[in-house]
């Protein structure tokens, strides 16, 4: 995974998939989080972000998805567990078939994957702001009809970046 430490952050290179569903979004949570996420993850040396998105989606979900667009570019600066981070992710909407069993699922479910253990949800995409999603800005990003690419810059708590 790209990741590495600096004096002062560590940077990771995210690739995230945006799944939209019925006027919902597919969001995850870390048994250790509060917060909710897009899923995705780190992308591998050598691997296109898109790739990583499709590996990330399969190894958590089992599902198997296609790769639309790139929706955002984010330049994300934010603190966890007492380090500070700079993250530069790629966010893809993808699409899974439209009879994913995925899509019938009403109640919060875990994923396949046992570290982290992982709960994925689906969230009415207008009332994100209801909810701690991060990074902040895609309570807003994506209520938006349509969801348009934007090269973001987003800040969370970050002193001195």
């Amino acid at each position: 995974m790209i990741s590495f430490d600096t004096p002062t952050h560590r940077f990771n290179y995210r690739a995230v998939a945006v799944i939209l569903h019925a006027g919902n979004v597919l969001l995850h949570r870390a048994e250790r989080d509060d917060c909710w996420s897009l899923p995705g993850g780190r992308v591998e040396p050598g691997e296109s972000a898109s790739e990583a998105v499709i590996r990330e989606v399969r190894e958590e979900l089992a599902l198997t998805v296609s790769v639309d667009r790139l929706l955002w570019v984010v330049e994300n600066f934010f603190s966890f567990a007492g380090m500070q981070y700079h993250e530069l992710g790629l966010y893809f909407a993808v699409t899974a078939a439209p009879d994913s069993a995925i899509f019938t699922l009403t109640e919060p479910f875990d994923g396949i994957e046992q570290e982290p253990r992982l709960t994925f949800a689906w969230f009415p995409r207008a009332e994100l702001g209801k909810i701690d999603l991060r990074p902040v800005f895609l309570a807003e990003a994506l209520a938006r009809e349509p969801v348009q690419f934007e090269h973001v810059v987003n800040r969370e708590g970050v002193a001195g970046v």
